[in-house]
């Protein structure tokens, strides 16, 4: 058994090579994950009998140091800097001898034996194999250049950015005070229009702070119906076609909008054109998409190899009897 003060140098060694040196495995763990034993290699700055060293027993079983400097090490390197003080330290190590009881409980009452519980270990055993099989896939920097071109040039309307425009309303209750008001809108300012949202809008927002008069009534960013990019979802067709069809910025609809009793008036504010994304642009979300495309393959792929190995067969007249809950 360490030492106290051999123990805390130890420790402090661990953390400090864990936390300093550019390690290989970039696995992320939680504090609370239950960790095997894993001696690291003398590389890591731990020999092995540095690492076989016992940080705690929790009934017949040891923590070692070489657990307590595994667990950190599975951690990406945010996660690891809140582990930097004796505190945390400690608390990291109460959270493993707490996996050892808990576990050992639920043995205890059977868990391990529950069928649900072998499911969600299944699940647990995929999810990690899988992890090892997509870390061991090139990453999107790997994708050679003619192949990131083939796919922008197949998939140019992928980087099309449609018109996009800003637009304000005044919204009011008669069709008489609405044709009063877009007539003044037309003709006005920037200035003027805020001042008419401010005084006749029954959709206008208190806020903390008065906005400029040109912001008054604004809708926000949109893109032209059936296109997205903006906030369209949160405003009727209607609007969106009569915001689309106002043909120069500062201008106003050509009359008001009825929806639901009540009358819009808009007024475009700002327009951005629509544009051809760059091939330089697209190059990063092209090369997430084709490493994306190339994890689903080999993970299909995986799945197909380990079927040979292991026949699958379904009853699919079976299958066909099964109801879901609302059938």
């Amino acid at each position: 058994m360490l030492m106290y003060g051999q123990r805390r140098s130890l420790l402090g060694q661990a953390l400090f090579l864990c936390l300093g040196l550019a390690l290989s495995c970039h696995r992320k763990a939680a504090p609370h994950e239950e960790i095997s034993v894993q001696l690291p290699k003398p590389s890591l700055g731990l020999t092995q009998q540095q690492a076989a060293q016992v940080l705690a027993r929790v009934g017949d079983k040891a923590i070692t140091l070489g657990d307590y400097a595994a667990a950190l090490e599975r951690m990406d390197r945010f996660e690891r800097l809140r582990y930097q003080s004796p505190d945390r330290r400690k608390q990291l190590l109460d959270e493993m001898i707490a996996v050892e009881l808990l576990a050992d409980e639920a043995k205890r009452r059977g868990l391990d034996r529950d069928p649900e519980t072998q499911m969600r270990l299944d699940q647990a055993l995929r999810d990690e194999v899988l992890r090892q099989h997509f870390e061991s896939q090139p990453g999107p920097e790997a994708i050679p250049e003619q192949e990131v071109h083939a796919y922008f040039d197949d998939h140019r309307q992928e980087f099309e950015e449609p018109e996009r425009r800003r637009v304000s309303e005044i919204v009011v209750g008669s069709l008489a005070e609405a044709q009063r008001i877009h007539e003044q809108a037309r003709t006005g300012s920037a200035a003027q229009w805020g001042q008419l949202v401010r005084a006749h809008s029954m959709d206008r927002k208190e806020t903390a702070e008065p906005l400029p008069l040109e912001l008054e009534g604004d809708l926000g960013v949109m893109s032209a119906p059936s296109r997205t990019g903006g906030n369209e979802p949160k405003l009727p067709p209607e609007l969106l076609k009569a915001a689309f069809a106002i043909d120069k910025v500062g201008g106003v609809c050509a009359e008001p909008v009825l929806i639901q009793g009540r009358y819009h008036i808009l007024r475009l504010t700002s327009r951005t054109p629509a544009r051809q994304r760059s091939f330089a642009e697209a190059d990063r979300s092209i090369r997430m998409t084709l490493t994306q495309h190339r994890i689903e393959a080999s993970r299909q792929q995986l799945l197909d190899e380990l079927k040979k190995k292991m026949p699958v067969v379904v009853n699919q007249e079976l299958l066909a009897t099964v109801k879901s809950g609302n059938q």
